[in-house]
């Protein structure tokens, strides 16, 4: 393979990509680990820094993924890494649920965080748990409340993990054949992508996925909540705010909790402290990860004392759950987040990210639509271009040559959602490099 030289402010490439060696510690990995941790773009890291990853031959790329939107607060943010070796110099690891001081500290800074109308906060590792959780808690409000069935709503095309009530919950129905059966009270409505609803007929299409809905079920007897993914994932598509108003109104009149899946949205990356806020609306639960712990597994449920509190005394609790090594993390990501002002610089470096993406979709009116709110944001490409999957990929494949790393969806989007702290200097550079190559890969379908 060719060496292309590339030297810039923000990228250092001084070798062949993928660089040398590096196939031979993916041959090496699919030996002894399961394939389905396999399947990334051939880059092989070595460290990250800030809104850089380093590979294993040093060269130095702009990461636009985030480490797929975890490291919002930056690689290697030099205050987590200093809570950790706070946490690791302590000899206090591991307390399972015994409870300790920087657990109380933790969790009292995110529920202040958190603002209006949440009390409690429970925490997890995995985001998955986090959806499970909310599940759990919104079947147990159901049976509280007499429901004569615990029926939850969800949307088709939402992601809520890879466990079983998770994947029930999601909209893709082969990633949940393993399972063997769907649960009969889990209904999934259609998601109100821009290009099935005109501007103003927001709630009329609600109304009917609701009155569809009503012809199986008494929303008021038979469902207890519903789960809500923030934006859905692969496109950063977000739901009309009139749609999310309305089904707030009638979630409150038929007395159904609504949960936001924020494992993507939370924690400044929307250019708002947690993306539903965009829905000027107060969910009763919120799940949360990712960018949480700022590179440590860290996840949780927040929200209303009176549905938090409904386990009794041992009935949810993890075995990793809130430790001293992730809630000192958790800390140091919320104290970022606000010395930082990084959902200021959000809003601010996510509106010049967006125009610069908008200024590339002017070339291809009838190709590719930008979405998405602060920093983060997905390329939506034509589905119906001739094999737009493999263009795709391509595009990823030139654009890591060229020193910027984005997200392969596989399927007809690109993602794009770089640390909180990365420079305007930065977004500019990896959006022409996006630019440069999407010109490459579709010359012929410009307007």
């Amino acid at each position: 393979m060719s060496k292309k030289i590339i030297r810039t402010k923000n990228i250092n490439i001084t070798t062949s990509i993928p660089a040398p060696g590096t196939y031979e510690l993916m041959k090496k990995l699919s030996k002894f680990e399961s394939r389905s941790m396999h399947g990334q773009l051939p880059i092989a890291w070595s460290k990250a820094k800030n809104f850089n990853i380093y590979d294993i031959a040093g060269n130095k790329f702009i990461d636009f993924t985030s480490t797929i939107f975890v490291t919002n607060t930056g690689h290697a943010n030099s205050r987590v890494k200093k809570y950790i070796n706070r946490a690791l110099s302590s000899d206090l690891l591991h307390s399972y649920a015994y409870i300790n001081k920087i657990r109380a500290e933790y969790i009292q800074k995110l529920i202040k965080f958190s603002g209006k109308g949440f009390e409690k906060a429970f925490l997890m590792s995995a985001g998955t748990e986090a959806t499970e959780a909310a599940f759990k808690l919104m079947r147990m409000y159901g049976q509280k409340r007499k429901k004569r069935k615990l029926g939850i709503i969800c949307f088709d095309g939402n992601w809520h993990g890879r466990t079983m009530a998770a994947q029930m919950m999601s909209g893709n129905k082969k990633q949940k054949e393993w399972i063997g059966y769907q649960d009969k009270n889990i209904h999934h409505i259609p998601f109100p992508y821009p290009w099935l609803v005109k501007k103003g007929d927001e709630e009329k299409f609600l109304m009917k996925s609701i009155n569809d809905l009503k012809k199986k079920v008494n929303l008021k007897k038979d469902i207890c909540g519903v789960m809500i993914e923030t934006f859905q994932g692969w496109g950063a598509l977000f739901y009309p705010k009139a749609y999310i108003k309305l089904l707030a109104k009638i979630c409150k009149q038929s007395d159904i909790l609504i949960s936001f899946d924020e494992m993507q949205a939370g924690f400044a990356r929307t250019g708002k402290n947690f993306g539903f806020q965009h829905y000027e609306i107060i969910p009763d639960l919120v799940c949360c990860g990712k960018g949480m712990g700022g590179g440590v597994a860290l996840s949780g449920v927040i929200g209303k004392k009176k549905i938090m509190d409904l386990p009794e005394v041992g009935n949810m609790s993890s075995t990793n759950s809130a430790n001293p090594i992730a809630c000192n993390a958790g800390l140091a990501v919320l104290e970022e987040i606000e010395k930082k002002k990084l959902v200021k610089k959000a809003n601010i470096n996510g509106k010049l990210m967006h125009q610069n993406l908008r200024d590339i979709c002017l070339d291809y009116n009838n190709l590719i639509k930008v979405y998405g709110k602060g920093l983060i944001a997905a390329l939506i490409f034509n589905k119906r271009h001739k094999n737009i999957n493999k263009k795709l990929k391509k595009l990823v494949e030139l654009c890591i040559k060229d020193g910027l790393l984005i997200v392969y969806t596989g399927r007809e989007s690109v993602k794009l959602g770089p640390p909180l702290s990365i420079t305007r200097n930065a977004i500019n550079e990896a959006c022409q490099i996006i630019k440069k190559n999407i010109n490459i890969l579709f010359a012929n379908d410009k307007n």
